[in-house]
């Protein structure tokens, strides 16, 4: 078992990048790895956000009352917090192609299981395990951006992978919501099941490891001296001493937090706080999604051509966006068009401090030969974040809710301020790296 996720070496000979044919297999080569994990971590998100569409349907159901659903859900960011921490440092030091696909294989069974059971406990330990495999996605697809794009390009790609969220969670909030309505909540977990293994088997065919296990060059820019004498271990020391680092992973917690509020409390908000049908809510957030598919993709670009590389302004920029979009959302009336530019800009903003807070500002600071750590220790307190939210806010709901003549009513106020407040707070710390350069 071990074997089968060790790292395959080098070809015997690396080609030089002057010689017949070697910059088209590799251009070939990138494209191919950048679809890969593109579509691949997308339908990792259509197996971790399936429970987020079926929550109201349960609720209605008897299944599971909002703090039960805040406790399972907390599970999944919990373990996927401390697995994107360890996986990510693995995600340096194993086979990048098999791990990744590893991971969604497992997730899809866990889904697939789902679908088959009401037990509490069944529910809180499956969801929990889903969350480790989850963290099996993330780091795979940094580590791979690294290894086949240099610094001139690794933003502008980063940001469009980074796009791949937003693809999954589109799918799950129009095509898991369509299921659910039609033929019921299990049905929502037995399909994302069944769609993921197949995606696994794609990550498999089409993700290469790295360019010199093909005999192509490296791209990445040779370290200085110091760091190249340093081994692995060493350079993963220096990222968790290095306090950029944390100021960065801390507002990426905050940023999580509003993040997957909307993400796991958005629809059921929608249906119990503005009286939207399933159907409805699921559309008005999937305009999240949809329009932060713009947001990731032009994030790197953006910082890249216009910002010159650095990553600041502009996250200043759509931090202010973002909690202006969550304030809109949570405090506006119950107007479909309102409710709908909300998310628009929430998706928008979401999508690039994602890519700017979510890992990149950190990685650039970094070695790259040690990007996974990195990305796992911002993905650690990040969903940190995230899982003490869902149970923040499960709580928070249940404790507002009443029953009035029969008719179960829902105070979302409190449960709006920590939203609100966390998108602010994510905001005042990210300031604090202004003057952090990448060494690129």
């Amino acid at each position: 078992m071990l074997r089968f996720f060790h790292k395959t070496p080098a070809a015997p000979v690396v080609r030089d990048s002057s010689e017949p044919g070697v910059a088209a297999e590799m251009r070939r080569r990138q494209w191919a790895v950048f679809f890969a994990i593109t579509v691949g971590y997308g339908f990792y998100y259509v197996c971790r956000l399936s429970f987020s569409v079926a929550k109201k349907p349960m609720a209605d159901a008897g299944i599971f009352d909002a703090a039960q659903m805040g406790i399972i859900g907390s599970a999944l960011f919990f373990a996927y917090a401390f697995g994107k921490l360890a996986n990510g440092i693995l995600a340096d030091r194993v086979n990048v192609r098999r791990f990744m696909a590893t991971g969604l294989f497992i997730s899809a069974l866990i889904n697939l299981a789902l679908g088959f059971t009401t037990a509490f406990w069944a529910f809180l330990v499956l969801w929990g395990f889903n969350g480790w495999f989850q963290a099996f996605g993330a780091g795979s697809s940094v580590v791979t951006i690294t290894h086949w794009y240099s610094g001139k390009e690794r933003g502008t790609f980063y940001g469009m992978w980074a796009s791949s969220h937003n693809i999954g969670e589109a799918i799950t909030f129009i095509g898991t919501a369509f299921v659910i309505t039609s033929f019921g909540w299990m049905w929502g977990f037995r399909v994302a099941g069944i769609v993921c293994i197949l995606m696994s088997l794609f990550i498999l065919r089409y993700l290469f490891e790295r360019p010199d296990v093909y005999g192509l060059p490296v791209v990445t820019k040779s370290e200085p001296p110091d760091l190249q004498e340093l081994s692995v271990g060493a350079k993963q020391w220096q990222v968790v001493r290095n306090p950029a680092v944390w100021v960065l992973a801390v507002s990426s917690a905050c940023f999580y937090v509003t993040r997957y509020a909307v993400n796991s409390w958005g629809i059921f908000f929608l249906e119990a706080e503005k009286g939207y049908t399933t159907i409805e809510a699921s559309s008005i957030v999937s305009a999240n999604a949809i329009a932060g598919i713009f947001g990731t993709f032009f994030s790197g670009i953006l910082s890249d051509r216009f910002f010159n590389g650095t990553r600041n302004l502009p996250a200043l920029i759509f931090g202010i966006i973002y909690a202006l979009a969550t304030a809109l959302f949570v405090l506006g009336p119950a107007d479909p068009f309102m409710d709908t530019l909300s998310m628009v800009l929430f998706g928008v903003a979401l999508g690039v401090l994602m890519v700017y807070l979510g890992g990149l500002m950190a990685v650039d600071i970094c070695s790259k030969e040690v990007s996974g750590s990195v990305l796992g220790i911002v993905g650690l307190a990040s969903y940190l974040g995230a899982g003490l939210q869902d149970i923040i806010s499960g709580w928070l709901i249940e404790d507002g809710k009443t029953i009035v003549n029969g008719e179960t009513l829902y105070n979302f106020d409190a449960a709006g301020a920590l939203w609100i407040g966390s998108a602010v707070v994510s905001l005042l710390l990210a300031t604090l790296v202004w003057n952090v350069r990448s060494p690129d």
